[in-house]
This record gives C-alpha cells, sequence and structure tokens, in this order.
C-alpha cells in the first residue's frame, strides 16, 4: 500500500491529504513488482527441491518400488549364485575326482563374464538393463554347468560299463578259498617238471563244476584242442581287459555271444597240457597278461582277499 501523507494548511488551519503524483505511483508499482518477481524467482526453485508435484510424486514412487523389486530380485541372483558356485566346487573336486575327469577351469565355470553391481543413482532403464545383464550372466553359468553334467552323466555311463566289464569275480565258486591250487609267478611244471613262470591262477575242482565269467564282455575265441591249454574260451571285456578260461570240459557260450558277470560259460575239465581236473585262469591286460588274483575284489572281505593273494603266492607246483 501506498504511505499517505498530510501536510499542514495555514490558510485553511487543517491538515490536508498530499496527493501522490504520477510519476511517483508509477515507480512504487514497478518497485512492487520487481520484488515479487525476485522473491517469485527464489521461491520456485526452493518449491521444487522440497514439494513435489502430483505427477513427481507418482515417479518417484514407481522409482521407489522399481528399486525395491529390484534389490529383492538381485538378492534372489545373489543366492542362486552361491548355490551355483557350491555345485560348482562339488562337481569339481568330487564327482570329477571320483570319475578320475579333468575339472572345469574357473574361466570357464564364470562364463567369460564379470558380475554387476547396482549403482547408487541409476535410471529406470539403467535399472532394468542391469537387471537383465544380471540374469542373463547367471543363465549363461547355468548352461555350463548344465553341459558339465551332462559330461558327468556320460562319464558315469562309462565308468559303470567299466566297472562291470572288470573280471572282478572269481571264475569258479570258492567262498572258502579252497579251490585256489597254483598262483602266479614261477612254479614247477606237472610234466616238463622244470621251473617255468605260470603267467595265471589254477582252480582245482571235480569235472562238471560251473566256470563263470569274471566280468561282462562278447565271447572272442572258442577253441578246441587235446594240447596246450585244451579247451579254452576267451572273453573280451573291452577297456583293453581279456580272459582266458582253459583246460574246460564243456562250453556252455559261442563265439560273439554276450556275457554278464557271473554267467556260467562251461564245466571244468582236464584237456590239454593238464595233470588233472581244474580251470586255468587268465587276465590279459592291453595285450599283456597279469596277475588274475590283484582283479578278484568283488565277494571277498578284506581277510579274504588278503587270504587269496597270500595263498597265490605260495611256490607249489602248477597243475599246467
Amino acid at each position: 500500500m501506498f504511505r499517505v501523507k498530510y501536510y499542514y494548511n495555514v490558510e485553511t488551519c487543517c491538515y490536508e491529504r498530499v496527493a501522490p503524483s504520477k510519476w511517483n505511483v508509477g515507480l512504487k508499482i514497478v518497485g512492487y513488482v520487481f520484488i515479487f518477481f525476485i522473491i517469485a524467482g527464489g521461491s520456485i526453485p526452493l518449491y521444487q527441491k522440497y514439494f513435489d508435484s502430483p505427477k513427481e510424486a507418482e515417479l518417484r514412487k514407481v522409482n521407489d518400488l522399481l528399486r525395491s523389486q529390484y534389490t529383492s530380485l538381485q538378492k534372489e541372483i545373489d543366492k542362486s549364485n552361491v548355490l551355483l558356485s557350491s555345485l560348482q566346487a562339488r562337481d569339481n573336486h568330487l564327482y570329477r575326482t571320483l570319475l578320475e575327469a579333468e575339472p572345469v577351469p574357473d574361466t570357464v565355470l564364470a562364463a567369460g563374464v564379470g558380475g554387476t553391481s547396482c549403482p547408487v543413482s541409476i535410471s529406470r532403464d539403467e535399472l532394468i538393463n542391469n537387471v537383465a545383464k544380471n540374469l542373463e550372466h547367471l543363465q549363461m553359468k547355468m548352461h555350463v554347468q548344465k553341459k558339465s553334467y551332462d559330461e558327468l552323466s556320460t562319464l558315469v555311463k562309462h565308468k559303470e560299463k567299466l566297472l562291470a566289464a572288470i573280471p572282478a569275480i572269481q571264475p569258479v565258486a570258492n567262498k572258502e578259498l579252497t579251490r585256489l591250487s597254483s598262483g602266479w609267478g614261477m612254479r614247477l611244471h606237472p610234466i616238463y617238471k622244470v621251473m617255468r613262470f605260470h603267467q595265471g591262477i589254477d582252480f582245482t575242482a571235480p569235472r562238471g563244476t560251473p566256470i563263470y565269467a569274471t566280468g561282462n564282455g562278447l565271447v572272442k575265441s572258442i577253441t578246441k584242442s587235446n594240447t596246450g591249454y585244451g579247451n579254452q574260451v576267451v572273453i573280451d571285456h573291452g577297456f583293453g581287459f581279456l580272459t582266458r578260461y582253459a583246460h574246460m570240459q564243456a562250453f556252455k557260450v559261442s563265439v560273439g555271444q554276450k556275457v554278464t558277470r557271473g554267467q556260467c560259460i562251461g564245466t571244468i575239465g582236464t584237456t590239454g597240457c593238464s595233470s588233472g581236473p581244474h580251470l586255468h585262469y587268465e587276465v590279459i591286460k592291453n595285450g599283456k597278461k597279469v596277475n588274475p588274483a590283484h582283479y578278484i575284489l568283488s565277494g571277498l572281505t578284506a581277510k579274504e582277499y588278503d587270504d587269496l593273494i597270500r595263498l597265490a603266492s605260495i611256490p607249489n607246483r602248477s597243475l599246467d
């Protein structure tokens, strides 16, 4: 408001109001307008800083919700990564050790991508992009782990076949270990009466006693002869293993036939160069004859296995 001014009129002896000039009125109006704009110019930024418009308030709520959802999702991704790391460690240090396989390199397990974190200040589009990258990285690592498990599955099947093929039982029923008559090594030949290297082990038993395949395989050959090994069967077990069953009386299999561990393949006889009814049993590994006693593990306790090795090492006379 304009300030009202008065002056004393000596003629009328009264105070009379001073009428402001148009110039003064204009200046004051301009001044008030100028002050108004200064105050408004300073108040608007303060208002914008401390007070949101309805649209801004709504957008802020949406952003806060997105950030909260992102935080929850990121925690789940982190938990999944921790679990996946545990599976990877078990894969490399347990499963692959048992299966004698090479561990998967850390660079492969990481899928060639580093992790991403959420910046302090981030836009909605950047937030969504960041989540997508983290999920993509997790999916890539899971894909690597799946391929590893597929490989392990193949190795397990291979290992199962190998374990089933290894000649791991005695070729005759011999629970009491009374039928092993001669083992691997230098032995006195029963006919030539000279020391010769006995490349197998002998099991004595009456004629007609069943002979069993010591591992899964295919019958490679069947030979009938009155000399040497006499009637014999050779089984190819794969993985470099062959077994020979000699001095047989009768055959229960044919060439090319699949056999399983424990299946009867024939009976004990005394054919060929033999001093009595028995089975001469050999194990050939990668073309080289090895001590069969070292492979007879299945169905024996630790003590029984030790007794078997001890009996097989006694330097007695062989039966062929």
